[in-house]
């Protein structure tokens, strides 16, 4: 019998990550009241079982509805399948196992599935890297082609390129912009090919996709624009700091500092999966690259201008932080802090139950399309107010370091 070495000190709480799992629906930010895992999964170990059953019958449904030639249908379903086969992939951290694999394997059939029904032209590209490997994107492209600014868009941790935006209700689509969305070093195809996200990885693999969009004949080479969220939002203030081609940045779902709270204060699983990530299993190793993550030091070097979003009460940046972050940056900057919001930001009252990309793809389609944005401008989204674009400046009560309540 093969015992698996732990990988965190952490790793024996497993029962009680499976208790809240089965009493919350949740694996990590037990805050909101909604549903994350299907109902039936009662522990961990469930998920991609339970993940990929769904999955299978989304993708019955869109191949069905394909074959009867009701392909706006089909897209819809194949959004859904895609998503499904997405989650049930994620929760397996671990090198070569063959169940992943086979996940991923149909995570990326329906993909291709959906391309043949969309509406739009969804391309893939391969973005040359390091040692032969390739950083893998979804470009989705305007109907008519036409030369237009486009939008990187930066996953979290626990998203792919796959994850945003649906083709569905694409908000930069509709909003007249390509948008491009990666899976960067630790992130999706990156970790099928043990593409780590590790030192200045993220930021090397940013500024080789701009290089490749700057190529292309579609888009508008000085109106690239980048959306992180999450993780993400900390790769995309790095990435801008490094490379200052982008027109614009959006950095939302705040997670700016990960050498915070993140790996120490939350739910366990995310230093299980960030250690997968990054091809560690030594913890202290992990514990000596974590407290680097930070961005202190960077955004002062951002050059574009910057709106930051963040739930007023999101454990993985707590307000005095994000207030911080607001400071040090030295361009032409906003932020919206969410009233009684966490992580993330999905379907929240204070937007009328939307997701916060609808009004931050707003943000950067008119700083790319119409070069307008704010300065200085900190807004407070109240739950039954009109939301970030309202009458609704805001003083934060406290500053760098003083806790918030």
């Amino acid at each position: 019998m093969t015992i698996r070495k732990l990988r965190t000190k952490r790793d024996d709480q497993q029962w009680i990550l499976d208790l809240a799992l089965n009493m919350r629906g949740r694996v990590q930010n037990f805050e909101r009241d909604d549903l994350e895992t299907p109902s039936r999964a009662h522990n961990y170990r469930m998920l991609p079982k339970q993940w990929r059953l769904k999955g299978e019958h989304d993708e019955r449904l869109g191949r069905q509805a394909q074959a009867q030639g009701f392909n706006s249908t089909a897209c819809a379903h194949f959004d859904h399948a895609i998503e499904a086969y997405r989650m049930a992939q994620h929760p397996i951290f671990y090198d070569d196992n063959p169940v992943k694999l086979d996940l991923y394997s149909r995570l990326s059939d329906v993909v291709d599935r959906r391309a043949e029904v969309a509406p739009y032209t969804v391309e893939r590209v391969e973005v040359p890297f390091d040692d032969g490997k390739t950083i893998s994107c979804l470009l989705h492209l305007l109907p008519d082609g036409r030369k237009a600014p486009c939008v990187i868009y930066v996953p979290g941790m626990d998203q792919t390129k796959e994850a945003f935006p649906k083709v569905t209700g694409n908000p930069a689509i509709a909003r007249g912009m390509h948008i491009l969305s990666m899976d960067g070093p630790g992130q999706g195809n990156s970790n099928i090919q043990k593409i780590r996200a590790v030192g200045d990885n993220y930021e090397r693999a940013g500024a080789a996709v701009i290089d490749y969009l700057q190529s292309r004949p579609e888009i508008d080479e000085d109106k690239i624009g980048i959306y992180g969220v999450s993780m993400g939002s900390y790769w995309s203030l790095r990435l801008a700091s490094y490379d200052h081609r982008p027109a614009a940045l959006a950095s939302g779902v705040a997670c700016f500092n990960p050498n915070n709270t993140i790996f120490t204060q939350s739910s366990p699983r995310f230093k299980q999966q960030f250690m997968y990530m990054a091809g560690m299993d030594d913890e202290d190793e992990f514990d000596e690259m974590a407290e680097k993550m930070t961005v202190k030091g960077y955004v002062d070097k951002i050059t574009c201008p910057t709106l930051l979003v963040t739930g007023e009460f999101d454990p993985l940046c707590p307000l005095e932080d994000a207030v911080e972050v607001y400071g040090d940056l030295t361009g032409p900057k906003e932020m919206w802090v969410v009233e009684d919001q966490f992580h993330p930001l999905w379907g929240i009252p204070n937007l009328g139950n939307l997701d916060c990309h609808h009004y931050i793809i707003d943000w950067l389609s008119r700083a790319l399309l119409e070069d307008k944005t704010n300065d200085e401008r900190v807004a407070y989204v109240a739950v039954k107010g009109d939301g970030p674009f309202g009458d609704c400046e805001w003083q934060p009560p406290v500053g760098p370091g003083e806790a918030y309540f």
